[in-house]
C-alpha cells in the first residue's frame, strides 16, 4: 500500500520497512517487491538478490525477472544460459512474458541454437494468452515462412489480434498487409485506418506510410501538405528516411505550403495526435 500510494501517501521508505519484515520471514511476494523497488532505484545487484530468493520459492514473476537480469547483464554478468533456465521455470508455470522471451531467444539464437520451431512453440503459448508481442512475432514467422510454411493469411490473423488490442507495431504491420494486399485483398482504406491508429501512438513507420499514401493519393485525396506533415512528424522521431521523403516532397511545394505543413505537424504533435486532420 505504501509502495503504490493506496490509502496513504506513497512512501518507499515505509514500504521498504514493512516489506523487509515480511521478506525476512521468507515471504516470496515481499521478496519480489523488494527486488522491484531496488531495480527501480537501479541497485541491480540488490534486486538480483531478492529476486533470487523469491524465484527459489517458485514465484514465476521473480523467475522471469531474474531471467531478464541475466539476459541483460544487470546485477550479474550476462549469461544467456542462466536466463534460459529461469525463463523456462516461469514459462512452465504459464507465465506469458517468459514464454515470449524464450521464443525470442530461440528465434535469435541467444544462449541456444537458433530454432524457429521452438520459437514458434513458445510464441504460440504466449500469443494464445493474449500477449501482444508474441502475437506480432508469431505473425512475422508466418509472414516470412520461418519454422513454418509461409502463410500470409495466418500472419494477418495474429497481427489483427494484437492490433485490435491497441498494439502499435501490429497495427502498422496489419496496415502494410492491407496496403500491399498480402494475406488479404488490397484495401487502401483499411491500410489508412490501421496506419492512423499506429501513427497516433507515435509509431514512426506508420507515420511514414501515411505520408506516402497522402503524397501518392492512395486511399485518400492526394495531399502534399498532409504528406509532408506526416513525414515531418516521423523525422522528428528520428526516422532518417522520413526526413529524406519530406525533403523530396518539399521540392514540389511552395515555401508557404512547406511552412503550413510544418505548422500542421507541430499542432498534431502538441495535441498528442488529436488534431492531425
Amino acid at each position: 500500500m505504501y509502495a503504490q500510494g493506496q490509502g496513504v501517501p506513497q512512501d518507499y521508505d515505509e514500504a521498504m520497512k514493512w516489506l523487509r519484515l515480511a521478506a525476512n520471514q521468507g515471504d516470496a511476494v515481499a521478496e519480489l517487491w523488494l527486488g522491484r523497488i531496488y531495480f527501480g532505484g537501479r541497485d541491480f545487484a540488490e534486486a538480483v538478490k531478492w529476486y533470487r530468493l523469491a524465484a527459489d520459492q517458485g514465484l514465476a514473476p521473480a523467475q522471469f525477472n531474474l531471467g531478464s537480469m541475466n539476459a541483460e547483464g544487470k546485477g550479474v554478468p550476462q549469461d544467456f544460459n542462466e536466463a534460459m533456465k529461469w525463463y523456462r521455470m516461469a514459462a512452465a508455470q504459464g507465465f506469458a512474458a517468459a514464454q515470449y522471451n524464450l521464443g525470442v531467444m530461440f528465434e535469435q539464437g541467444n544462449g541456444v541454437a537458433q530454432d524457429f520451431n521452438e520459437a514458434m512453440k513458445w510464441y504460440r503459448l504466449a500469443a494464445e494468452q493474449g500477449f501482444a508481442n508474441a502475437q506480432v512475432n508469431l505473425g512475422l514467422l508466418y509472414a516470412r515462412g520461418n519454422g513454418v510454411s509461409q502463410d500470409l493469411q495466418e500472419a494477418v490473423r495474429w497481427y489483427r489480434l494484437a492490433a485490435e488490442h491497441g498494439f502499435a507495431d501490429a497495427q502498422f504491420k496489419l496496415g502494410v498487409m492491407y496496403h500491399q494486399g498480402h494475406g488479404v485483398a488490397q484495401d487502401f482504406n483499411e491500410a489508412i485506418k490501421w496506419y492512423r491508429l499506429a501513427a497516433a501512438q507515435g509509431e514512426s513507420h506508420a507515420q511514414v506510410a501515411l505520408g506516402g499514401m497522402y503524397a501518392k493519393g492512395e486511399g485518400v485525396t492526394q495531399d502534399n501538405l498532409r504528406g509532408n506533415m506526416w513525414f515531418s512528424i516521423a523525422a522528428a522521431h528520428g526516422d532518417a528516411g522520413a526526413g529524406k521523403d519530406r525533403d523530396t516532397l518539399a521540392t514540389t511545394m511552395t515555401a508557404a505550403q512547406i511552412a503550413e505543413a510544418q505548422a500542421m505537424a507541430d499542432k498534431c504533435q502538441a495535441s498528442h495526435y488529436q488534431q492531425c486532420d
